[in-house]
């Protein structure tokens, strides 16, 4: 399966390769990003933690009294109380990120090639179907909870990439790249889920019109990018505003105020032309505000979601039990640590066998598996959509906040198992992965293959 299992092979013909190695700059590029969620992902661990220990505290009156503590204009419907202010508020950065994440992927990363991306967004179709059936499975017949049906269909990729980093530093970079680029399709899915099933009444007209200042950001970002690029302050006082007033009608019109985020992050420029200022065309705003916003996303408006969203009062072992064999709560946890492998996996290999395409040599099946189970840490967007899919203080809330965690930190660990064996295996052709008898500080593996096996 992999050259690497034997150095002495000859050179193959990758030309069918369905999950690539990538580029040498597309793997440093995953390398940087999952070194700045490996970060997020320990604050979002420590703020789940601190809020879960709080909530069953002694003074646990006082998180509940924080958590649901009002503030805002009422007359804009933005009197919202502090958690709802993290859900809606906060994590529109996280999505903004999100947005600009999923339109470099498809309009200038690796995954603009139909015959790249078409496998990894298979597997996450796979991977948000298979879980949503398992919940409805065992929810069908109580319809006050099969509304959960996609709380285990999404991906944390903060978390995942922090457990990645700890236990699976020498693995394939093509198996990292498949991880984020199944949670970034993932993070698509689950956008399209909360706006289509989770807007229940939509205004029109402050739907229309965060349109305008919509398009106004969008001319700013690409006309003037070269300055926006040179000039940090001119996002605060020229782009922000733009931004806090698609939010806001956004919020109005009754869609889940992250969209808005996304939308934002679809208008920033990928690449930059001419005509924007600068002498020739060059990577656009969209890198250089990813740079700009990701240590805020991950460093503090993911954290703190995750603190008030993760407090929820357990009520000693007896309760614990009680939340963990709830119907809402064994079809979250099924679906995560059953449900995301068995959906990837299988939605790969079907992809494969009806495309005639193979997986990168560098990299063998069970290592997918161990990404599939990695990919069933839900977290942060399963507890957002937990608290989307049932009517305000629902015991069911409360349940299905425990099934994410549970299952989350279940297919965490299941996960590292699998993965620090592969991890082990690699280590030892690691050496391989780096000589560069060239000296063009390029590894010889991410040279053409026929420059590369030719004569010296």
């Amino acid at each position: 399966m992999s050259s690497h299992d034997d150095p002495t092979t000859g050179p193959e013909d990758h030309s069918h390769d369905s999950l690539h190695r990538g580029s040498y700059r597309e793997v440093l590029r995953v390398g940087e990003i999952l070194r700045k969620e490996t970060v997020g992902g320990i604050l979002l661990v420590v703020a789940a933690l601190a809020a879960i220990v709080w909530a069953n505290s002694p003074a646990a009156d006082s998180y509940f009294a924080l958590r649901d503590y009002e503030i805002g204009y009422e007359p804009w419907n933005l009197r919202l109380s502090l958690s709802k202010w993290a859900a809606d508020g906060l994590l529109a950065i996280f999505f903004f990120l999100v947005g600009l994440e999923l339109k470099r992927e498809f309009v200038a990363g690796d995954l603009r090639q139909f015959s790249k991306a078409a496998v990894p967004v298979a597997a996450a179709v796979g991977g948000v179907a298979v879980p949503a059936l398992v919940y409805v499975a065992f929810n069908a017949v109580n319809p006050e909870t099969v509304s959960g049906w996609a709380i285990p269909t999404a991906t944390d990729i903060a978390f995942a990439v922090a457990v990645l980093a700890i236990i699976g530093s020498h693995l394939p970079p093509a198996l990292r790249l498949f991880l984020l680029t199944l949670a970034v399709v993932d993070d698509l899915l689950a956008i399209t889920i909360i706006a289509v099933f989770y807007t229940d009444d939509v205004a029109l007209t402050p739907l229309l019109l965060a349109l305008v200042p919509l398009a106004v950001f969008a001319f700013f970002t690409h006309r003037f990018s070269r300055f926006f690029s040179r000039h940090a302050w001119a996002f605060w006082i020229i782009l922000l505003p733009l931004a806090l007033v698609v939010w806001v009608l956004v919020h109005e019109a009754g869609v889940h105020a992250t969209v808005a985020g996304v939308l934002l992050g679809f208008a920033v420029p990928v690449m930059r032309s001419k005509a924007s200022g600068g002498p020739e065309a060059g990577p656009g705003l969209a890198e250089e505000f990813e740079h700009r916003f990701r240590p805020i996303s991950a460093g503090f408006a993911v954290p703190v979601f995750a603190f008030f969203s993760a407090g929820v009062a357990v009520g000693g072992w007896e309760g614990l039990t009680t939340a963990l064999t709830a119907p809402v709560a064994v079809g979250i946890i099924a679906g995560l640590i059953m449900g995301k492998p068995i959906g990837i996996v299988g939605a790969t290999w079907l992809t494969t066998k009806i495309t005639r395409r193979r997986l990168d040599p560098s990299f063998q099946w069970i290592d997918l598996v161990g990404v599939s189970l990695l990919a069933g840490i839900g977290f942060t967007v399963s507890l957002l959509i937990a608290e989307l899919s049932f009517a305000a203080g629902s015991v069911n809330t409360d349940y299905a906040k425990v099934a994410v965690l549970t299952g989350s930190v279940a297919a965490a660990l299941l996960a590292g198992a699998l993965l620090q064996a592969r991890n082990r295996h690699y280590r030892a052709i690691e050496n391989l992965e780096s000589i560069d008898t060239d000296h063009d500080g390029v590894p010889d593996i991410y040279q053409n293959d026929e420059a590369r096996d030719g004569p010296p």
